[in-house]
């Protein structure tokens, strides 16, 4: 995935706004707070961050091609970045980008999940008989 597809993606989810900022970046939020960021490559390779559930976290970070995203990870927040597309695919990172934008949307208030128009849905899982 590059950048374009990156914003097309993120600009495609309900009640998300878009800055560039942090050294060129692309800041993807809902409700004012960030879920998604692209940029801050090394070498001229895209990398992609964004917002985990604690067991994604900890999956992820010794998944080749992803990390603890700098900055974020190491005060403590469940963060990863994905530095090496060659090692995933653009299904699997829209998977976790998705997965983020509800993390974040679960976070905000009812009152303003409400007028953005999103409610994020409990997932509820069916035992089997």
């Amino acid at each position: 995935m590059n950048y374009e597809a990156f914003n097309e993606f993120c600009q495609s989810l309900t009640a998300t706004s878009h800055v560039v900022q942090w050294g060129g970046s692309h800041v993807w939020k809902v409700g004012g707070k960030v879920f998604a960021i692209g940029g801050w490559e090394k070498a001229g390779n895209p990398a992609f961050t964004f917002k985990t559930s604690e067991s994604d976290f900890l999956f992820l970070s010794d998944e080749p091609g992803y990390r603890p995203a700098p900055y974020f990870a190491s005060r403590g927040m469940k963060w990863i970045q994905l530095c090496d597309m060659t090692l995933t695919d653009d299904d699997m990172l829209i998977h976790f980008l998705k997965k983020s934008y509800r993390v974040v949307s679960l976070g905000l208030t009812k009152k303003k999940q409400k007028e953005l128009g999103v409610c994020p849905k409990i997932e509820i899982i069916a035992k089997e008989s």
